[in-house]
């Protein structure tokens, strides 16, 4: 298993995440589609976060409010969200464009029409 570090343009956010990647997802939902993130679904138990806390976070939630879309609010990026998955499993959305070190052209991407769903 591979364990990916990331974060976010200027530190404040930093992770690791273990796994494999499979595919990315490309969202065009009125936020994703203006953040521009490629998001890498992973159970939430698959990231650690090693500053700060989750709770500590930024948080933005719209819509139906259950996905917590955490951000930096000094560099504005946008590492990961969290959301309950189906069957009540806990998920993180993490935006592969803040991974160190990993070629995007490399995985298969799905485009999810999630602005009319």
């Amino acid at each position: 298993m591979t364990i990916y570090r990331g974060g976010c343009h200027c530190g404040r956010i930093s992770f690791s995440v273990s796994g494999e990647i499979d595919k990315l997802l490309a969202c065009n939902c009125s936020l994703c589609s203006k953040r521009g993130g490629l998001l890498w679904f992973v159970g939430r138990e698959q990231l650690t976060l090693d500053s700060p806390k989750a709770d500590e976070l930024p948080t933005y939630r719209f819509n139906t409010r259950r996905v917590a879309h955490h951000f930096c609010d000094v560099c504005g990026c946008s590492p990961f969200s969290e959301a309950p998955g189906s069957g009540g499993k806990e998920m993180a959305a993490v935006n592969a464009r803040c991974l160190e070190g990993v070629d995007l052209g490399a995985y298969e991407v799905t485009h999810y029409d999630g602005r009319n769903h």
